[in-house]
């Protein structure tokens, strides 16, 4: 295995803005390739349906589809799994099911109206979508908590139907995967993926009915889909790879600190991992500890690619400089391992998850704390949230006006409406009027 290295930055240095700006770079999905078949995929399965995609299922999958009823699941199928996984994951399972659901019932919106003295009343009604589609990575891979983290938030607002995709290459599925959809309230699972599972809920086809919002990570093909039918349907976001930012003040044990920018490093290569601290020797123990715990990591041969390539270790003036160099970051999980963490809380800007004090670990949040872990990367959490119960509903506008109102309101529309020249705007506003026109 390579030697190991991790760059190392001083905010108070000279060129510091330009190194930071070098290291966060990070290029999207805009591989040409990889459109033109997303492209390609998309057109097909718009024009065929469901023949479109099992085929493209079979072909990229190693299926052996003949009808769309090979790759369909009804709930029977989910609660099998269900039964079928041990009683510890699916204690692990209902555990932080509750706890992700508690949550995401904070965040639920009512509709609301007010009465105006002439008897006008103004107001928004809050309602679910309809039906959402929650894509969900397949095979070997076996991510429960991403179907946690995507579900239950639409089943708290109300949406009257949940579409789970999830591949199955090699027909190999996981119990788990499934058990947590049975969990999280999925009505229906489709066996496919890719980008041709993004274009069945976008336009839908014979056997796969059409979504309002597609939800849930993916490869790059996917994120290239979801990229091009966004406008078609809603998304949640284009997400980049995982990243943790940790600003400690030295007095944390320095394996806990280093092992939680391996949870993050162990993602991929493309992950990234930044410790920001006043406290040189610090830095010096957090490096020692990287390259000792490095060596016990299944995943060694990743975490020590996406350490060496886009990890940094940040010499900081004191806590609030590191604070300041993290709203430039605005990083997807920032962990503020200090003293009184509570007391920062109010400089904090950006960021898609913030994680106070020393026991706070970051991966308590991926999977069981109870905030979505779906959030916001690549900067993007300078004017973006985590995914939530808000993402699922949508707002209308309430107008009800008396006849005073109308009369009221009609007279400066009017006005208005001249001045922008538009006349049967004017004459609509000024028919209600009660004294004559305007």
């Amino acid at each position: 295995m390579s030697e190991f290295s991790i760059c190392r930055l001083d905010a108070g240095s000279p060129d510091f803005s330009l190194a930071l700006e070098q290291l966060l770079a990070w290029e999207s999905v805009a591989d040409q390739n990889v459109t033109s078949a997303v492209t390609e995929i998309l057109r097909e399965v718009k024009a065929r349906g469901d023949a479109a995609v099992i085929e493209y299922t079979n072909r990229f999958d190693r299926r052996d589809l003949k009808s769309a009823g090979d790759f369909c699941l009804d709930r029977a199928a989910l609660t099998d799994a269900l039964e079928r996984i041990s009683a510890e994951k699916r204690a692990a399972l209902e555990t932080a099911a509750k706890r992700v659901r508690d949550y995401h019932e904070h965040q639920l919106q009512s509709s609301w109206q007010y009465r105006e003295a002439d008897g006008t009343v103004l107001g928004q009604q809050i309602t679910p979508m309809e039906r959402v589609g929650i894509y969900v990575p397949g095979g070997k891979a076996s991510y429960p908590s991403s179907v946690l983290m995507n579900a239950i938030p639409a089943r708290v607002a109300g949406v009257d139907e949940i579409l789970m995709v999830v591949p199955a290459p090699d027909n190999q599925l996981s119990d788990l995967v499934l058990a947590a959809a049975a969990i999280a309230g999925v009505d229906r699972v489709f066996t496919i993926g890719g980008a041709q599972a993004v274009a069945a809920l976008a336009y839908g086809t014979e056997t796969v009915a059409r979504v309002d919002k597609i939800v849930g990570p993916g490869n790059i093909f996917v994120a290239s889909a979801k990229r091009a039918v966004f406008g078609q349907v809603a998304i949640d976001m284009i997400a980049g790879p995982s990243e943790i930012l940790v600003i400690c003040d030295g007095k944390t044990d320095p394996d806990w600190i280093a092992m939680d920018l391996l949870s993050q490093a162990e993602h991929d290569e493309q992950a990234q991992s930044i410790l920001l601290s006043p406290d040189a020797a610090f830095l010096d123990a957090v490096a020692n500890s990287l390259e000792k715990l490095l060596k016990t990591l299944p995943r060694e041969a990743i975490a020590r690619r996406s350490i060496a390539g886009r990890g940094a270790l940040i010499l900081v003036r004191d806590i609030e400089q590191a604070i300041e160099v993290s709203n430039r970051i605005a990083p997807e999980h920032l962990e503020v391992s200090v003293d009184d963490p509570e007391q920062y809380l109010p400089r904090i800007r950006h960021a898609g998850a913030i994680f106070l004090g020393r026991y706070t670990a970051e991966a308590l949040g991926d999977y069981c704390a109870g905030p979505n872990h779906v959030l916001p990367t690549s900067g993007t959490a300078r004017f973006s949230s985590p995914l939530g119960v808000y993402d699922f509903q949508k707002r209308s506008s309430i107008i009800y006006c008396s006849p005073q109102g109308a009369d009221t309101l009609g007279r400066v529309a009017a006005t208005l409406a001249k001045g922008e020249g538009l006349d049967a705007h004017a004459r609509s506003a000024t028919y209600r009027v009660t004294e004559g026109v305007v």
